[in-house]
């Protein structure tokens, strides 16, 4: 459900009780926790019960299970997720009610009335950059506020109260939201277009990228990556329009410019420089070489506001990831495995190329792709296939995420993957998955789960699988 903008954002503490409906969302749960940290009354409801809902009613909220028109007897305001339809009982009740009716957007926007805005965004590396950003500024003596689409490894929570001035934020450009933040510093990490859905045409979706700029406040500045060719674009029209744009990337011409890339199995080590001079080393604890160049744009952005090079990078060198991030899920029989959120081809590509240098000689990579939405896989069934050709095992699932369309489905990718078919699957049984997984994986191949959310749970079944497989030690 799309929920137009308010003619005014009110401040969160003026927004009185509270309701999320979706609460238990990335995005929602972290506005619910900034709001309940700040002693805003917040309740909330949700399909399923989750450690998130649990998480948030240690922390005050009452979070029902199911949808109910009582739940919103008590709000001032709903907050309403965008996965949710305009025929939710709660939502026609809080209508009948006259009740304020608030986007994740615009509840974003409440929470950050007079803070220094840092909005990320970007078809890919929104939530790996906003939480480099977080991490980095802490790091820095800083205490930002900040509202990720991912779970920090080490906290396990993806938003924060800061005390400091700074709000962090990942401005996700899927429905538009990020038109509605106007940031100090405007973050791009690529624009590759996506959401077709949503945007009529690529020249829309690009357009979009322009009106985020438009948004940045008087003495503001654009960060944007000169390796991506939209981002590129995007600085050259927006410096012609005269925006302040620092850039960052491995291009020569980048103002920080990322040299001397030595990619570990997980991790890489880089230096930095900055107009021409060098300022030190990096070191990234996530696998891939495109978190280098995340870690260079949080280190333009911190550096932008005021913070000092060998804090800046002292802090990135501390970062140890996000949650369904080329996260590590466990090992059994000398088999490794991972789970990553990558659903868009150009991530998946990289994905792959992680895997690739993680799973060292003579192993091999197995994926169990799970496509996260039907339109995706309507626009890019081509592009999907194709991004899974440094697999050397795949199984393929039905999307999920939103409304079927009539013969979407995983089957539509297989003839595009660059493998022969007897390293193919395609599977609609969720539960057969882990079963494939166990038949095709050996000790020393890398097993990557990849894709929707509920794929993550695949790698602990195949886990027990093999665990189970092994001979007793008693």
């Amino acid at each position: 459900m799309i929920v137009p903008p308010p003619l005014e954002v009110l401040p969160a503490e003026k927004l009185g009780h509270v309701h999320f409906v979706g609460i238990g969302g990335a995005g929602l749960s972290g506005i619910a926790r900034i709001m309940l940290a700040r002693g805003i009354s917040v309740t909330g409801s949700d399909a399923k019960d989750s450690r998130t809902l649990t998480a948030l009613r240690a922390l005050g909220a009452e979070c029902w299970v199911g949808h109910d028109p009582a739940h919103v007897a008590e709000a001032d305001t709903l907050v309403i997720s965008t996965a949710v339809k305009e025929t939710n009982v709660e939502v026609v009740e809080a209508q009948r009610l006259g009740l304020r009716l608030y986007s994740r957007a615009a509840a974003l926007s409440a929470v950050m009335v007079d803070r220094r805005v840092v909005a990320i965004s970007g078809a890919h590396g929104k939530t790996t950059t906003s939480s480099m950003i977080a991490v980095a500024l802490q790091h820095c003596g800083a205490d930002p506020s900040f509202a990720i689409g991912g779970n920090f490894n080490d906290t396990g929570t993806n938003a924060h109260d800061g005390t400091g001035d700074i709000f962090v934020v990942e401005a996700d450009e899927s429905d538009r939201a990020f038109l509605e933040y106007s940031p100090e510093v405007a973050v791009v990490t690529n624009v590759d277009p996506d959401h077709l859905d949503m945007y009529a045409s690529r020249e829309d979706y690009h357009d979009a990228f322009d009106q985020f700029v438009d948004r940045i406040v008087p003495g503001g500045y654009l960060v944007a990556c000169l390796d991506d060719p939209g981002a590129r674009a995007l600085a050259e029209r927006s410096r012609a329009r005269g925006f302040d744009v620092r850039t960052y990337g491995e291009a020569p011409d980048a103002d920080v410019r990322v040299d001397r890339v030595e990619l570990k199995p997980l991790g890489s080590t880089f230096e930095l420089v900055v107009q021409g001079r060098r300022q030190g080393t990096v070191d990234v604890h996530v696998a891939g070489k495109h978190h280098a160049l995340n870690a260079a744009a949080a280190y333009a952005a911190c550096l932008g506001v005021g913070f000092p090079s060998t804090e800046i990078r002292e802090g990135l060198s501390s970062y140890t990831g996000t949650r369904r991030r080329f996260e590590f899920k466990g090992a059994a029989n000398g088999i490794r495995v991972y789970d990553d959120y990558g659903h868009h081809p150009t991530e998946m590509l990289v994905n792959m190329h992680a895997a690739r240098g993680a799973v060292g000689e003579g192993g091999r990579v197995v994926v169990a792709f799970r496509p996260l939405r039907h339109t995706r896989t309507k626009f890019f069934f081509k592009e999907l296939g194709e991004a899974l050709a440094l697999a050397d095992e795949v199984v393929v699932m039905d999307p999920t995420g939103d409304d079927p369309i009539p013969g979407v489905t995983g089957a539509m990718i297989v003839p595009h993957i660059p493998l022969p078919p007897e390293r193919i699957v395609y599977e609609t049984s969720w539960s057969a998955v882990p079963h494939h997984l166990f038949e095709r994986a050996r000790p020393g191949d890398l097993v990557l789960t990849l894709g929707a959310p509920d794929v993550a749970l695949i790698g602990p079944e195949f886990l027990e699988l093999v665990e189970a497989s092994l001979p007793s030690s008693s």
